[in-house]
């Protein structure tokens, strides 16, 4: 996310991507990438996006337990940041290494204190400073890798509308790749995702007007590259094999509330957020 008088500059290399002074995306797709695109329909609104996906015989990534120290980024977006030091946190995750990276003296110590246990242990001096140190957050997958540079707001400072991050303890419990809402094919792991521009909502979740034109769009993406079977369900047609229930359930809603929009019902109760299981997407 960016503001439309952001200075945004071309990556120095091949991959595909643009950096801003607050983060930067530089992706390097395969052959074996397949998008998903997929709506979620709940009670009072629906959420769409584009899954990233590779087969999970393709997706692994280092999975790392403990804090570890990998030297120099020289795959940083930013050329200026490529001698910075790049530290993996060690959160186990499949299909991305979440890492920070720093070239300031004082974090680089504290980071080096917490090498070889983990984040979360009990007497691991990176947790509790680690806001406060606010160090580049990278996370990198196979397709390539997101970067936040922005400051991390601290304990009761607004966060910030652009680029950020969470790390958050309970979902990294559930060992989970994606929310079990999102229709995902079987074999494959989501590294990645595309938000494109909603009917109903602005990037930031709020209600607008509803644009027929962004449903058209978003539509054609999901003839190309959505389930066939969800498409069919969401169509009132019988699919060609069995779909998970909550995935078809899922479809009929977003069907119902995107046939009362295009009626011209923009009265209706449409929301920004959770669906009938409250997780967030």
């Amino acid at each position: 996310m960016r503001e439309a008088d952001e200075p945004v500059r071309a990556l120095p290399d091949a991959r595909i991507g643009l950096a801003t002074a607050r983060g930067a995306i530089a992706l390097t797709p395969s052959a074996d990438l397949r998008p998903v695109a997929y709506e979620t329909g709940f009670s009072d609104g629906y959420n769409h996006a584009v899954a990233l996906c590779l087969p999970l015989s393709a997706c692994a990534m280092s999975r790392r337990s403990v804090v570890t120290e990998l030297g120099p980024d020289r795959e940083a977006a930013r050329e200026e940041d490529r001698e910075a030091i790049l530290f993996d946190l060690g959160l186990g995750l499949l299909a991305v290494d979440a890492c920070v990276r720093t070239g300031d003296p004082e974090v680089i110590a504290c980071l080096r204190a917490g090498i070889g246990r983990p984040i979360f242990a009990p007497g691991n001096p990176i947790g509790p400073c680690l806001v406060a140190m606010s160090p580049h957050r990278i996370f990198c997958a196979r397709i390539g890798r997101i970067e936040v540079t922005a400051p991390t707001p601290g304990p009761g400072e607004r966060r910030h509308e652009g680029p950020h991050t969470h790390v958050l303890p309970e979902l990294l419990r559930a060992g989970r790749t994606h929310a079990a809402t999102t229709p995902i094919p079987k074999g494959f792991v989501p590294c990645g995702g595309l938000h494109p521009p909603h009917p109903y909502k602005d990037g930031l979740g709020r209600r607008i007007p509803f644009d027929p034109t962004r449903h058209a769009a978003f539509q054609a993406l999901m003839e190309r590259w959505g389930d066939p079977d969800l498409l069919a369900v969401k169509r009132g047609m019988a699919p060609s094999k069995a779909v998970s229930p909550k995935h078809a359930r899922s479809a009929r809603r977003a069907a119902e509330i995107q046939a009362r929009l295009l009626r011209g019902e923009h009265g209706a109760a449409l929301t920004g957020g959770g669906d009938e299981d409250g997780e967030r997407t």
